[in-house]
């Protein structure tokens, strides 16, 4: 995300480590996005989440498009579509360095 700013549209890709929905959020589900660079708060709104919860909740990683929200220091992606990852093949051994 690094140089996208406040109202950009992008792509970002990474592991889903959270999905919550809170019942006080107004139908409003949130995700966290990880990768190698750090996390991504993923806002999904209640038509996006009834048109793409299948994709969503049975993913382990997925391809993220929407635009991103920066306000006080705390930025956040508004999600309008999501793509599956499959991550089979992929797995490389850790490079640990000492």
């Amino acid at each position: 995300m690094s140089g996208a700013g406040n109202g950009a549209t992008i792509w970002v890709a990474g592991a889903i480590t959270h999905r919550q929905r809170p019942a006080t959020a107004g139908g409003i589900t949130f995700l966290n996005l990880e990768d190698e660079t750090g996390m991504l708060n993923i806002v999904v709104t209640q038509h996006l989440w009834d048109r793409e919860h299948k994709i969503v909740r049975s993913s382990p990683a997925l391809l993220v498009h929407g635009v991103v929200h920066s306000h006080h220091g705390v930025t956040s992606l508004s999600a309008d579509h999501f793509e599956p990852l499959d991550l089979r093949g992929l797995a490389r051994p850790s490079r640990d360095f000492r």
